[in-house]
C-alpha cells in the first residue's frame, strides 16, 4: 500500500506535520505501508493538479483542503484554509472524521498530535520535542529575537535547512530522521550540517542585506529583497535590528512566485490591531493572524509592490 502525503514544502512545521501524521496512520492504520512526501508551495494559481493523488491513501497536511475524492486524510490549522467557499462547504459536509480543522492551535503538528490522541489513542512520547518545536517554531514562541535569528539549537538550525534548501529531496530525508530521531541527532548528522554551512553563510548575508535596505517608518519595518534576488529569509531579522517595530512588510522573488510577506512582532506586549491573515485574503493570499502572505504571478513585481505599499500605510495607521 502507498500512502501519499502533501505537506507545506519547507516550513518545519509542514515537515514535522508530514513526519508525525506518518508515524500515526502506520500505527494506527496501515502497518508496513510505503509513505511516499510532496511538498507544496503556495503559489497565485493555488491548485491541486490531479495527479498528485496518486496513492492508495491520500493525505494532505498543513496545506490548503482538496474536495477532491480521492483525499482520505486532511489536516490544517490556518484561517486560510479554503480556496473557495464551496471547498468549506463540502469539508462541513464530510463525515468521515478523517479531515480536521482547528485554527486555534499554533502548529498543525501539535493539531495531528492532539488528535491522534484524543480521538484514536496513539502517542508517540519520543515525538514530544519535535511537537513542542513546531508549536515554537510555527508559533512564533521564542523567547527572544535572538533565539530566533542566532540559531544556537538543532531545531532552529534544523529550521534554516527546512526553509532554505533547495528542492524538496533535504526536506524530506529530514521528514524520514524525524519519525525516529531527536532534532540533536538530524542536525548533527554528516548530510545535514552539509547542506546547513553554506545557508548559514547566507542567512548571516541576508542580516546584513536587511539592515541596509530595512526601513522603520511608524511601527512598520518595510524593504524590498527583489532586486537581491533573495527568496526567503528568516521572518525574525526584521524584530532582531529593529525591536520597537510591531509589523513587518516585505516583497522578495523567487522561481515560481513574487512574495509578500506581513508579520508582527511576537515581543510586542500590546494587543496587535489588524488581523494580517484577514489583511492577506483581499489580496488573494492568506496566513494567520499574526503572519500572513500573499502570492503573485513571477512577472508581478509591480502589483506585488502596490499590495505591499498599501498594507504599510494600513498598518502604520
Amino acid at each position: 500500500m502507498k500512502v501519499r502525503i502533501l505537506y507545506h514544502d519547507h516550513c518545519f512545521d509542514g515537515a514535522a506535520s508530514a513526519a508525525y501524521f506518518s508515524r500515526f496512520v502506520e500505527a494506527k492504520f496501515y502497518p508496513g505501508a510505503e509513505f511516499v512526501y510532496t511538498g507544496m508551495a503556495h503559489k497565485a494559481s493555488q491548485l491541486f493538479e490531479p495527479e498528485l493523488f496518486d496513492g492508495d491513501v491520500n493525505a494532505i497536511v498543513d496545506f490548503k483542503y482538496s474536495n477532491d475524492p480521492r483525499v482520505t486524510w486532511w489536516f490544517d490549522h490556518h484561517q486560510s484554509a479554503f480556496l473557495t467557499p464551496e471547498d468549506a462547504q463540502h469539508f462541513r459536509a464530510d463525515t468521515t472524521g478523517k479531515k480536521m480543522f482547528d485554527p486555534s492551535f499554533r502548529s498543525c503538528t501539535g493539531y495531528i498530535a492532539a488528535m491522534a490522541r484524543e480521538r484514536f489513542g496513539f502517542e508517540a512520547a519520543d515525538m514530544a520535542e519535535l511537537v513542542a518545536w513546531a508549536d515554537i517554531v510555527d508559533g512564533a514562541q521564542y523567547k527572544d529575537s535572538q533565539e530566533a535569528v542566532e540559531l544556537s539549537s538543532p531545531a532552529t538550525q534544523l529550521t534554516l535547512v527546512i526553509e532554505g534548501s533547495k528542492g524538496s529531496d533535504t526536506v524530506q530525508r529530514i521528514i524520514g530522521m524525524m519519525r525516529h530521531s531527536t532534532l540533536e541527532e538530524i542536525a548533527a548528522d554528516a548530510g545535514i550540517r552539509a547542506v546547513y554551512r553554506p545557508l548559514y553563510e547566507r542567512h548571516l548575508e541576508s542580516i546584513e542585506l536587511i539592515r541596509k535596505r530595512a526601513v522603520s517608518d511608524g511601527g512598520v519595518v518595510y524593504f524590498d529583497l527583489v532586486e537581491d534576488e533573495v527568496d526567503g529569509y528568516n521572518k525574525f531579522i526584521p524584530y532582531y535590528l529593529h525591536p520597537e517595530s510591531v509589523y513587518t512588510v516585505s516583497v522578495s522573488t523567487s522561481s515560481f512566485r513574487t512574495k509578500v510577506s506581513v508579520g508582527s512582532n511576537p515581543w510586542v506586549k500590546e494587543p496587535l490591531k489588524f488581523n494580517l491573515a484577514s489583511i492577506c485574503e483581499r489580496y488573494g493570499g492568506g496566513g494567520h493572524p499574526k503572519v500572513g502572505a500573499i502570492s503573485f504571478e513571477t512577472g508581478a513585481i509591480e502589483q506585488a509592490r502596490q499590495a505591499a505599499r498599501e498594507i504599510a500605510a494600513e498598518l502604520r495607521s
